[in-house]
C-alpha cells in the first residue's frame, strides 16, 4: 500500500518536472538541470526499485549510449557554425539520457523517433529556424512508455 502511494508520488513529480522542461525550452529554449535531474532521479529509483517494464541495465546502456551518440552528432554539427547556432544543446543531449533511463534502448529509440517527426511537422507548420526538441522528445517517451506497459 505504501510502496504504491510512494511509487504514485514519484510519478507525479516526475510529470511536474517533465512539464516544467517543456515550458522551459518553449519559451527559453533552455533545459534547466533544476528539473532534468530529479527527473533522471526519479527514474533511477522507479526502475531499480519498483515492477518496471525496463531493467536497470537495459536503461543505463541506454542512457550511456543516447548520450553518447548524440553528444557526438551534437559536436560535429556544432562544429561548422557559430556558438549561438548549436543545432543540439547539451540540455537536449541529457535530456537524451533520462529518457533514455526511463525507456531502455526500445523505448528511446522509439521516442526519438516520434521526437523527431513531430519536431518536423510542427517546424513545417510555424516555419520557425529553432524547434523546442524538449516537449517532442517528452511527448515521444510518454507515447513509448504507453506502448511498453500495453503491448508488451
Amino acid at each position: 500500500m505504501i510502496s504504491n502511494i510512494f511509487f504514485v508520488a514519484l510519478l507525479v513529480v516526475a510529470a511536474l518536472c517533465a512539464g516544467a522542461i517543456c515550458r522551459a525550452d518553449f519559451r527559453r529554449r533552455i533545459i534547466p538541470d533544476v528539473y532534468l535531474f530529479p527527473l533522471m532521479l526519479i527514474g533511477i529509483v522507479i526502475t531499480n526499485f519498483f515492477p518496471y517494464p525496463i531493467t536497470p541495465g537495459d536503461g543505463a546502456i541506454a542512457a550511456i549510449f543516447g548520450y553518447a551518440i548524440t553528444a557526438i552528432i551534437g559536436y560535429l554539427f556544432g562544429k561548422f557554425k557559430p556558438q549561438s547556432e548549436t543545432p543540439i544543446g547539451m540540455g537536449d543531449i541529457k535530456l537524451i539520457a533520462t529518457v533514455g533511463l526511463w525507456l531502455g534502448t526500445t523505448g528511446l529509440a522509439t521516442s526519438l523517433i516520434v521526437a523527431c517527426i513531430s519536431g518536423l511537422i510542427w517546424g513545417a507548420r510555424k516555419k520557425q529556424k529553432y524547434i523546442p526538441f524538449a516537449p517532442f522528445l517528452i511527448f515521444g517517451g510518454i507515447l513509448s512508455l504507453i506502448t511498453m506497459m500495453f503491448l508488451i
